[in-house]
């Protein structure tokens, strides 16, 4: 939207600036490795703004290992930006999800200890109570 400024979120970027709206900016999200992501900024850099966000704290995206603490998967970097603007709804409606994948993901490849770990922090516990159950219900073989 020729309106709009274009921000491509990387770790490398400037900060946001305090007093953007989230209705003046299209933001672009690199998906990939670390390595490629690095790579695609910089061909891409050129299109906008590289930005970054204050991101603390320990990844919930447990379905891979993290190299390293500060290092958050694409759908966290966009809680993130949620967050930043005060996006309150849309933040919540994305972690239940968000949460819900990674729990499920976790039982789909057998790992249910890792997930019941999982689920003790999660408000996947209590926003979808009825699935947790009944992916509980011990199936016949």
């Amino acid at each position: 939207m020729p309106d709009l400024e274009l921000w491509i979120l990387h770790p490398k970027g400037e900060p946001i600036p305090r007093s953007t709206a989230a209705e003046s900016v299209q933001l672009l999200l690199i998906d990939g490795s670390w390595r490629e992501t690095s790579a695609i900024a910089q061909e891409i850099g050129t299109w906008g703004r590289l930005v970054n966000l204050p991101m603390a704290g320990e990844s919930r995206y447990w379905l891979r290992t993290q190299a390293d603490g500060g290092r958050f998967c694409t759908a966290e970097a966009l809680l993130f930006v949620f967050k930043e603007f005060g996006l309150k709804a849309p933040h919540a409606q994305l972690l239940a999800q968000f949460e819900l994948h990674v729990y499920a993901s976790l039982r789909a490849r057998g790992s249910k200890e890792a997930a019941l770990e999982f689920l003790q922090s999660s408000p996947v516990a209590t926003e979808f109570s009825e699935l947790v159950a009944h992916l509980d219900v011990r199936r016949p073989r």
